[in-house]
């Protein structure tokens, strides 16, 4: 670890439009940090870094490498002066995490294994970000997200549960989440409207993984667009664009087309998408 004392964090205020929230409380970022497991040693990425409380608990407790994408020119330029930034340890990327190549980034940090995602994200493009982290190849390991408590619930929900839906079928197709803790609006400067919450993401073995997430977020973003209705109904512009009829598609996977969505299982969600790929 660097001995060379760090600057202090940047004050400047956070900006509405970027969905800044940021946290300064030690004992919060440093569980945080470690939500997902250990990071010494490891590549970590980190969205969203702000004015750097969350960055300075990822090194302080490891990291080999800290990878911070910071679109704010005001938080990117005062990162790049940390000592970690000099000798190495923390590479500052000031850019829109939306159009990251986060693969190249995590093998020119010469990672051995899968880098974490560890991130307190901006509330405005923390879903899309998830999404795109989920169709990734090798290359992206454990992650522990910070997000609306409603988000965590979603990526959580089980069938049947009033927060079932796209979101859920989607991300426990490649991954095992769980909720590590929740905060309050008021852990957070400015305190945002809602509770928030770390999401654990803990990715599921290879041959657990469903290799056609495009597919299978064609088909639940149907399903899910139109939830009260039945799935034969949900499914129709779907199945027309690809020349087949809804009912007789469900039929032929084993679903019951006056079924909803929100009763499939992660499994029939599968064999949907899966039919599609033949």
């Amino acid at each position: 670890m660097t001995d060379a004392p760090r600057p202090a964090l940047t004050d400047a205020p956070a900006r509405k439009a970027l969905g800044q929230h940021f946290l300064f409380d030690p004992s919060i970022l440093h569980r945080a940090a470690t939500a997902a497991g250990p990071v010494k040693d490891r590549v970590v990425i980190e969205v969203g870094p702000g004015p750097g409380g969350l960055t300075r608990a990822l090194l302080d407790e490891g990291a080999g490498t800290v990878i911070a994408v910071e679109t704010d020119p005001r938080f990117a330029e005062a990162l790049t002066l940390w000592p970690e930034a000099k000798d190495g340890r923390l590479i500052v990327i000031q850019k829109d995490a939306r159009k990251v190549n986060f693969e190249k980034l995590v093998e020119q940090a010469g990672a051995t294994q899968p880098a974490m995602v560890i991130a307190n994200l901006p509330y405005n493009v923390g879903t899309p970000l998830l999404v795109g982290w989920l169709k990734a190849g090798d290359w992206r390991g454990e992650m522990a997200l910070m997000f609306q408590k409603e988000v965590a619930e979603r990526i959580c929900a089980a069938p049947g549960t009033d927060h079932y839906g796209r979101l859920a079928v989607l991300v426990q197709s490649a991954t095992r989440p769980h909720i590590a803790f929740t905060l309050p609006p008021g852990a957070f400067s400015p305190p945002p409207k809602v509770d928030s919450a770390v999401a654990v993401l803990e990715p599921l073995p290879a041959d657990q993984r469903f290799q056609h997430i495009d597919l299978l977020e064609q088909v639940s973003g149907a399903a899910f667009g139109q939830r009260r209705k039945m799935m034969r109904a949900a499914l129709k512009p779907l199945a027309k664009k690809r020349g087949m009829k809804a009912a007789e598609w469900l039929e032929s996977v084993g679903i019951d087309p006056t079924a909803r969505a929100e009763t499939l299982s992660q499994d029939d969600f599968r064999r949907l998408a899966a039919s599609l790929a033949k």
